[in-house]
């Protein structure tokens, strides 16, 4: 049995058209579905995606024959959306928020409420659809920024579900990002896939950073622990389908083409622009580019000629047509100034070409002008250098398009800077042969080996390791069968030893200590287990005592107060393990006022025999530095001193090094033989614990990652929930 994949995509790659009362149904041509053509067939697969009619023009016959035809025909499920769905998403949010904020040009974002209760109307109904024909075992393939807030919509309805996204956009820098209004909705969103594939690293690593900036995820070179799963962020640039590009000029069809284009071009050198009208492409830069480069160089008029592709696009957003106006102006302007009779510089085509078409334009450009102001990948570059077949012809490319980190030997320019453009035209059209061929072999080769059907098999693959890595920590979570043994052995026991951290265990961590005083909620649920006479409850913290017995010291339970500096029993006072020294404070101190002073939002906190330097408020990033670089400091500092550091949830502390969790607990340990023995915590401090206790204690450390433990738990709610049904 084939493995079944639902591909999820704005538009279906299906074209449906109504003429005369009858549908007619075409595949689309381009893009994402016809390069995962052959991928998709190989699978058990069906795609869902807009149906590209407005639901308000069909009747409800229509619609199911719609339906019918579509899934038994063409494998695909449709989205039907209304007239307003669609002018309000994918008019207004994609395209007059999303797509212009992505791609740099805040100036022309609009931030509409409107918009985006629809965009999260539009997601909802995807979503809808996906759990009426998915199964649990199905993977799910969600592709980019129409539909970024779907797979958390599915996880939440499929929480066990293989679900992957993919973004063939840019992924913006934090500074632009965070001007979104609801940029922490689409990251939640995002963070539903248990894989998110990008096409470069700078959009990976521009991705991880938001996330730590806006939820306070870190990472792991790519691998992000959230509380109940990891989620792994990759970069896979999107492939070609090479053998299709490298063989067309073999075809009839594009050989009839290319002669009746040559015919009409004659002996004169051709520059290829081929873009979507798009501000993001950089069309009007790229002529302005060509005329300087016409007014520099006499010598090439009559001898070279630029081909300038022009595909409509969201012809109704006035962005566009004001875009269209300013094109066909400066087109005139070069042709009126530069032409001549039986000349003209520009050969201007505003339409969508076919096939044919475009791979005899290929076939016969000596220069492909590839200059976009900022771009997700772009297929343009890829698909010139695939129809080469002689290896002839030279790229320029924009150093702002994400291919350019595969396509390196090409010319590299600043679409930006006029006279680098045009002198790389005069270098492009110059080059000799042999350099041509050096520089686009490599390329070529390049291409050849990842095309899109080695891009679609390399993510799944890496999806699977994903799912395959969250079994593994599945398998060590606190699973509903080993709660209710957890559960039975306490009922069946007469004595229980229950050791319990308190920040980021009994409650969350809070931007400054302090705040994290425990509620009501925590106070009953201690107190209800210190209340029976079968428990001992032991509250063991990094917290000074002064701290602890405010907040704990009248309900009956054990405290340790420094990670095992200080211990109380109920009803005793305060009592030190050992005698320690704590003059190394004087020297550790400057140096982590030296480190408060160089980060802002951080500040210290001192106890009696520890030092703990908090970052929870900084920026994340300038943290990040300032944490390697006290830690160096400090280890060549505390050789001899005698101290440990210990790094917590965004905290370094340093505390003697005889102190820990571990040597503190021996007090209750060594008291007697206990029936059941229960520890829980979340960090690095509470390791030594672990370690500490028998084989046979319920050792849970919250969150996930590697432990000492022998469980982990997820959060600090579920950690409650856990107390809870153990009181009752």
């Amino acid at each position: 049995m084939k493995e079944k994949i639902i591909f999820v995509s704005n538009r279906l790659p299906v074209t449906i058209e109504k003429k005369r009362g009858a549908f007619t149904y075409r595949r689309s041509v381009g893009g994402l579905a016809t390069g995962l053509g052959s991928f998709y067939q190989s699978y058990d697969s069906m795609w869902v995606g807009w149906a590209g009619i407005n639901r308000d023009a069909i009747s409800g016959a229509e619609r199911e024959t719609i339906e019918k035809t579509l899934k038994e025909q063409y494998g695909s499920i449709p989205i039907f959306l209304s007239k307003t769905d669609v002018k309000l998403f994918y008019y207004g949010f994609c395209n007059k928020t999303i797509w212009p904020l992505f791609h740099y040009f805040p100036n022309y974002t609009v931030y509409d409420e409107r918009h985006w209760k629809a965009y999260k109307k539009v997601n909802e109904i995807f979503c809808d659809v996906i759990v009426d024909v998915a199964d649990q075992e199905d993977t799910i393939w969600i592709h980019d920024y129409q539909l970024m807030l779907l797979p958390g919509l599915v996880r939440e309805k499929m929480p066990h579900s293989k679900i992957g996204f993919f973004l063939h956009i840019p992924f913006p820098s934090f500074e632009i990002f965070r001007l979104l209004p609801w940029r922490k909705e689409l990251a939640e969103g995002l963070l539903g896939a248990d894989l998110i594939g990008f096409h470069t690293y700078d959009y990976v690593r521009h991705f991880l950073s938001s996330i730590r900036r806006l939820l306070g995820y870190e990472h792991t070179l790519g691998q992000i622990n959230t509380a109940d799963r990891v989620i792994r962020v990759d970069a896979f640039p999107m492939g070609i389908d090479y053998e299709r590009y490298s063989g067309a000029s073999e075809d009839p069809a594009v050989k009839k083409e290319t002669s009746k284009i040559q015919k009409k071009v004659g002996d004169n050198k051709i520059i290829l622009s081929v873009d979507r009208l798009d501000y993001t492409k950089g069309i009007i830069k790229r002529l302005e580019a060509f005329d300087h480069f016409l007014h520099k160089n006499p010598k090439y008029h009559e001898k070279v000629t630029l081909i300038l592709v022009a595909v409509p696009s969201r012809t109704g957003v006035e962005t566009y047509m004001l875009l269209k106006k300013e094109l066909d102006e400066l087109i005139g302007k070069i042709n009126g100034e530069h032409g001549r009779i039986g000349w003209v510089p520009v050969w201007y085509l505003y339409r969508d070409l076919p096939f044919h078409t475009l791979a005899a334009l290929y076939y016969l450009a000596d220069v492909a002008l590839v200059t976009p102001i900022r771009d997700g990948m772009n297929l343009i570059a890829k698909e010139y250098l695939a129809t080469k077949r002689n290896k002839e012809g030279v790229l320029i490319l924009s150093g702002m398009a994400g291919a350019v980190h595969e396509l390196g030997e090409a010319i590299i320019v600043n679409p930006n800077n006029t006279d680098q453009v045009s002198s790389a035209l005069e270098e492009a059209l110059i080059m000799s042969v042999e350099e041509q061929i050096e520089r686009n072999t490599p390329m070529q080769q390049r291409l050849q080996r990842y095309n899109v059907i080695r891009w679609a098999q390399d993510f799944f693959e890496r999806l699977n390791t994903v799912r395959e890595h969250q079994k593994k920590m599945n398998e060590r979570m606190l699973t509903s069968h080993i709660r209710k043994k957890l559960i039975d052995d306490y009922r069946g026991a007469k004595n229980r030893l229950i050791l319990l951290d308190y920040d980021g265990t009994l409650t969350s961590f809070s931007a400054k200590p302090e705040k994290a005083v425990p509620d009501n909620e925590i106070i009953n649920l201690l107190q209800s287990l210190a209340n029976d006479s079968k428990n001992e409850v032991v509250i063991i913290s990094e917290r000074d005592k002064k701290t602890l017995e405010k907040w704990f010291g009248n309900i009956g339970v054990h405290l340790i107060g420094e990670h095992g500096v200080w211990v109380k029993k109920k009803n005793e006072q305060w009592n030190k393990i050992e005698q320690l020294r704590h003059e190394w404070k004087e020297e550790i101190r400057p140096i982590f006022e030296n480190y408060m002073d160089r980060t802002p939002g951080s500040f210290i906190e001192e106890k009696d025999y520890s030092l703990a330097w908090y970052y929870r408020k900084a920026e994340p990033d300038l943290a990040y530095v300032r944490v390697n670089e006290l830690k160096e400091t400090l280890l060549h500092l505390t050789e001899n001193l005698n101290v440990g550091i210990i790094e917590g949830n965004k905290v370094v502390e340093i505390k003697n090094s005889e102190v820990n969790k571990g040597r503190a607990v021996q007090y209750w340990l060594l008291e007697r033989e206990w029936d059941l023995i229960m520890a829980v915590g979340d960090d690095s401090a509470d390791e030594e614990l672990f370690i500490a206790l028998p084989q046979s204690a319920y050792t849970i450390k919250v969150g996930l990652g590697l432990s000492q433990a022998l469980y982990n738990i997820p959060s600090v709610n579920n950690v409650r929930k856990l107390l809870h049904e153990l009181i009752q």
